[in-house]
C-alpha cells in the first residue's frame, strides 16, 4: 500500500451543507470555477433503497491481471489489497475504484459491499462492474458501477495500489476529494474547493427551489431562470 497522504480535516459543516445540495447544483458551481466535466459518466446507482452519499474518497487502482502474478486463488498470490481496503477504509469515506472502465470482471460483490457497509463506509464506486446486482439492489449501502458483471474480479483485475491518484470514468480522483452522489450520478469536488463552494451551492439550491415554484406556476423563463434581480 502506498503511504497514505496526510490531509488536513475539512472545516466543520462542509459535508453537511453539501448533503443538502444536488449533484446538478455542484456541477454548476464547479463550472463557474472552470471545471467543465466533473461527473463520473456512465456510473449509475445499483442500490434501490439508498439515495446517495457525500464523502471523502478512499482510492483503489486496478491493472490487468497477469497469469504469472495472479493465481486462481488471490489469497495464495498475496494480492489482498482489495480486502485491505475494505478493512481499513475510514468510516464515512467512500471507496473509489479505477477499473480502467473495464467491465469484463467485477470490481467486487455482495460480501465485500456488506462488509464495507458494516464498517461504516459511505459507499463504493467503480467505473467497472459489480457482482450480485440482485443483492446490492436491496442493500442499504450506496453502490455505483457501470454495469452488473458476473465474472469474479480475480479473473481479470489486479489491485495495484490504494490511496493514490486515480482516473475513474474519465475523471481524476485524488485521495480525500469529495464525492457527491445522488440518483442522477456522481460529481467529484477537488478537496481544495469543497469548503469554498459549500455555502454558495446551498444558496443556489434554495434559490432554484423558489424558481422552480415560479416556473411550475406558469411564469416565463425570462427573469426567472436564470433568476433576475427581482427574483433574487
Amino acid at each position: 500500500m502506498t503511504e497514505e497522504p496526510q490531509l488536513q480535516p475539512l472545516p466543520d459543516g462542509v459535508l453537511d451543507k453539501l448533503r443538502q445540495v444536488s449533484s446538478s447544483t455542484i456541477a454548476t458551481q464547479l463550472y463557474k470555477r472552470g471545471f467543465r466535466q466533473p461527473q463520473l459518466l456512465g456510473v449509475r446507482p445499483i442500490s434501490q433503497v439508498t439515495d446517495g452519499f457525500v464523502a471523502e474518497a478512499f482510492t483503489m487502482r486496478f491493472i490487468p491481471a497477469r497469469e504469472d502474478v495472479n493465481t486462481l486463488d488471490p489469497y495464495r498470490s498475496g494480492n489482498t489489497l482489495q480486502w485491505d481496503a475494505i478493512e481499513s477504509v475510514p468510516p464515512g469515506h467512500v471507496i473509489v475504484v479505477d477499473s480502467r472502465g473495464d467491465t469484463r470482471a467485477a470490481s467486487g460483490g455482495d460480501m465485500l459491499m456488506t462488509r464495507a457497509w458494516k464498517r461504516g463506509a459511505a459507499g463504493f464506486v467503480t467505473d467497472g462492474g459489480l457482482r450480485d446486482g440482485h443483492v446490492l439492489s436491496q442493500l442499504p449501502f450506496p453502490t455505483y458501477a457501470s454495469t452488473v458483471t458476473i465474472t469474479t474480479r480475480a479473473a481479470w483485475h489486479h489491485v495495484a495500489d490504494l490511496q493514490v491518484p486515480i482516473g475513474c470514468a474519465g475523471v481524476a480522483v485524488y485521495p480525500g476529494d469529495v464525492l457527491v452522489a445522488d440518483r442522477d450520478g456522481i460529481i467529484v469536488i477537488p478537496r481544495s474547493l469543497a469548503a469554498e463552494i459549500a455555502d454558495p451551492a446551498l444558496e443556489q439550491e434554495k434559490l432554484e427551489g423558489y424558481v422552480a415554484l415560479k416556473i411550475q406556476a406558469g411564469e416565463p423563463l425570462w427573469g426567472n431562470y436564470p433568476p433576475g434581480e427581482q427574483t433574487i
